[in-house]
């Protein structure tokens, strides 16, 4: 019989050492009869980035990251059973009920890696209606919290063909298969925060999929407040994928992966114990090394733009007088996030609608904090 393991409140059934395998279906291959089903998923945002990938989706360092509430995306999938058997894959997606063949290479390729872990993909069409709650290219990340969704629906058809599967394995396979759409999906499945990747200081950590992290924090981040402002809307130059496969051949490369490693550490160290300072030096120094890797690479690239730094010099000044513990933060965009404290919301908006929204795209910002995760819902919107 197997032993049960417990990954900070996942339990999981393991033989041995922890792959792949673990996630292939234990069931005879069947055809689930039609059904629809809808999750809603929320984004992320990394506080220790991942930056380099090995294959297939794996990080080159491990990561962690605080799961948002209200910024998220809601996925209806309906399944319907092909009347013949073929070995394709058939999908159409709608984005706000509107067809969006622009999603369709990403979606077969997703499709195409998830085929081995879910045999009946090439068995059925399948209707995918998506929306998020944010808009799009708005500097949160959609790909993480749509393949989360996405993964998160294919996982309840899964279970109706083997209804003995528990549900801490269904969490762990919905975060192994989001990894395989988008990295930081695997991070948008459940918990307020959440690791991927092997690390020490993280007990039971893997590179397949996302751990919830659930140490004692410190009650100053229990309620972390993320406010995004939208400096830049639309299309980034260069997409997260091309700057992944830029660190190669990066000439800091292995310096920035040991980086990673011990501000991980360190970071859960400051947030047991409740030290502002370490945690806000360390989330700024993440974001500012994550872009310094962009601007150091060949070819490179800079994604932050003049208002930007504007925003960052500015939150610096701010917090120097008046002792506010607030911080930024900044995925592979513009756009920044400003991470505080519940304690000190009022102030910080204050400040951002004084001084910050000038730096805003038509002085939009969008306020968020932290979630828990992942739920199942009834009904899609509007339907």
């Amino acid at each position: 019989m197997p032993s049960s393991h417990f990954f900070n409140g996942w339990k999981y059934y393991l033989c041995g050492m922890m792959s792949e395998q673990f996630f292939l279906p234990k069931y005879e291959p069947k055809v689930p009869s039609s059904q629809t089903v809808i999750w809603s998923a929320p984004s992320n945002i990394a506080l220790v980035k991942y930056w380099g990938k090995k294959p297939v989706q794996l990080p080159a360092n491990a990561s962690v990251s605080f799961t948002l509430s209200n910024c998220k995306t809601i996925t209806e999938v309906t399944f319907f059973a092909k009347k013949l058997k073929d070995d394709k894959h058939s999908f159409d997606v709608l984005v706000d009920d509107v067809s969006n063949e622009s999603f369709r290479p990403k979606m077969e390729s997703f499709f195409t890696k998830a085929q081995e872990y879910l045999p009946f993909l090439s068995s059925g069409h399948f209707q995918i209606r998506t929306t998020n709650t944010f808009p799009h290219s708005s500097g949160i990340a959609s790909s993480a919290s749509g393949m989360a969704a996405l993964a998160l629906c294919l996982m309840s058809i899964e279970k109706s063909l083997d209804p003995t599967m528990s549900e801490d394995f269904f969490l762990a396979k919905a975060s192994f298969l989001a990894r395989l759409g988008s990295g930081s999906a695997c991070r948008s499945i459940k918990g307020s925060m959440v690791a991927w990747g092997s690390h020490p200081a993280v007990s039971n950590s893997s590179d397949l999929f996302g751990v919830p992290l659930r140490q004692p924090w410190h009650e100053f981040f229990l309620n972390y407040q993320d406010t995004i402002l939208i400096v830049e809307e639309g299309q980034k130059q260069v997409s997260s994928t091309a700057g992944h496969d830029l660190m190669h051949n990066h000439p800091f490369a292995q310096q920035r992966f040991e980086q990673a490693e011990t501000n991980l550490s360190d970071l859960i160290t400051a947030m047991t114990q409740g030290d502002l300072d370490e945690f806000i030096g360390i989330v700024e120094s993440e974001a500012l090394t994550l872009h310094a890797m962009m601007m150091t690479s060949n070819p490179a690239y800079v994604l932050m733009q003049p208002a930007t730094l504007s925003i960052i010099t500015a939150v610096w000044n701010f917090r120097k007088s008046t002792q506010i513990p607030i911080c930024f933060t900044l995925d592979a965009g513009a756009n920044v996030h400003l991470l505080y404290p519940k304690s000190v919301k009022s102030e910080v908006l204050s400040f951002i609608e004084q001084e910050l929204v000038a730096y805003c795209q038509n002085g939009r910002y969008i306020c968020d904090e932290l979630g828990e995760g992942s739920i199942q819902l009834n009904v899609y919107p509007n339907s």
